[in-house]
């Protein structure tokens, strides 16, 4: 039967061709995240890993999945997408660490109405930068471009980590009243928060490309800053010996996130003057009036990990953190109870 109309799938909406010049731009990307472990590139239809090739005897695999939230939006908004790759990769494989495993592979799904190569290129290669720093092999990902169901510019992401660990290596584990909590500090917002903070920004009449009022640059660029990767650093730590738990502060905050990784019956006290409020917060909070137990239960505050470690090796763990290029505080201890109780005030 003859097609009167002759139309293609390009003319609906999906580019095939661009599709594929994405893969081919992305490859050298990819290629140098590459790891023991690692068994092909991209473009087949399921991406292998070796485990034993990886170094692992007896491992348990742990798996991850994230996004970046309304983040995004600031991205799309003000066209500064390279490091929002990075966020992504953060999120999934700082929270991989928390229980004891090594970041191994990740992939990644992009969507949007109409597939911009460039874009894409720029937003992948950020992700393979990412998977670098963090150790980990960028193996695969799917690129949908799905016409009329996203607005002209929009896109999303999402990530998937996958990581392994010795059997009986996981934490948390021995976590008891008296340990110290040391937390590392954060790169800013990272990826959590964002609905609120495009909220006050809005209240203040301000735009992405105004001065930024609480550092050097455009407002849109100082918010973009990416979520710090504490995988190397942390792993380090956790083959010294001492520590006992990690908790990756994201939504929620403190309030929320470090109860997570304590037992039933043992609780956190937190100092709140063991560290000052980095900038970006001291304006989100002054700008809108947010209340102290609303900024310590919606962002880092300052805060992006923190780690449980035993008494006697905490200072030895702080000078191996501090080496490592992380900046440490000693914020408090864990004690009998529940939650999380401050003292003092943010400042």
């Amino acid at each position: 039967m003859t097609n009167r109309n002759g139309l293609t799938y390009a003319e609906a909406g999906v580019d095939i061709d661009a599709g594929n010049a994405l893969v081919d731009r992305i490859k050298p990307a990819a290629a140098r995240t590459a790891r023991p472990g690692t068994m092909a590139g991209l473009g087949g239809f399921g991406a292998l890993f070796d485990l034993k090739a990886a170094g692992f005897t007896d491992p348990v695999l742990v798996a991850a999945t994230d996004g970046v939230g309304t983040k995004l939006k600031i991205a799309i908004d003000t066209g500064l997408v390279d490091g929002i790759g990075i966020d992504l990769v953060a999120m999934c494989v700082n929270d991989l660490i928390c229980q004891g495993a090594e970041p191994l592979f990740f992939l990644d799904y992009f969507a949007t109405g109409r597939l911009d190569v460039d874009q894409a290129a720029r937003i992948v290669e950020g992700i393979a930068e990412g998977c670098a720093r963090a150790g980990c092999a960028l193996i695969g990902g799917e690129t949908a471009e799905m016409p009329g169901l996203y607005a002209a510019g929009d896109f999303d992401l999402a990530g998937f980590a996958v990581g392994a660990m010795e059997r009986g290596t996981a934490l948390p584990a021995g976590v008891q009243a008296g340990d110290v909590l040391l937390g590392l500090a954060s790169d800013g917002v990272h990826s959590n928060g964002y609905s609120l903070v495009r909220k006050v920004v809005e209240r203040a009449g301000l735009g992405w490309a105004d001065d930024c009022p609480f550092g050097a640059g455009a407002l849109g660029a100082a918010l973009l800053a990416p979520t710090r990767l504490y995988v190397r650093p942390a792993l380090a730590a956790i083959c010294a010996g001492g520590v006992r738990a990690l908790a990756h502060v994201t939504g929620g905050g403190l309030t929320e996130n470090l109860p997570r990784v304590l037992p039933d019956g043992l609780g956190a006290e937190v100092d709140l003057g063991a560290w000052a409020l980095p900038p970006v917060f001291d304006w989100l909070q002054a700008q809108a009036g947010i209340a102290e137990a609303e900024m310590l239960k919606t962002f880092n505050c300052g805060i992006g990990l923190v780690l449980v470690v035993a008494p006697d090796r905490a200072e030895a763990l702080a000078a191996l953190l501090a080496e490592a290029g992380e900046t440490v505080h000693r914020l408090g201890t864990v004690q009998p109870g529940a939650g999380v109780r401050y003292a003092g005030a943010l400042a």
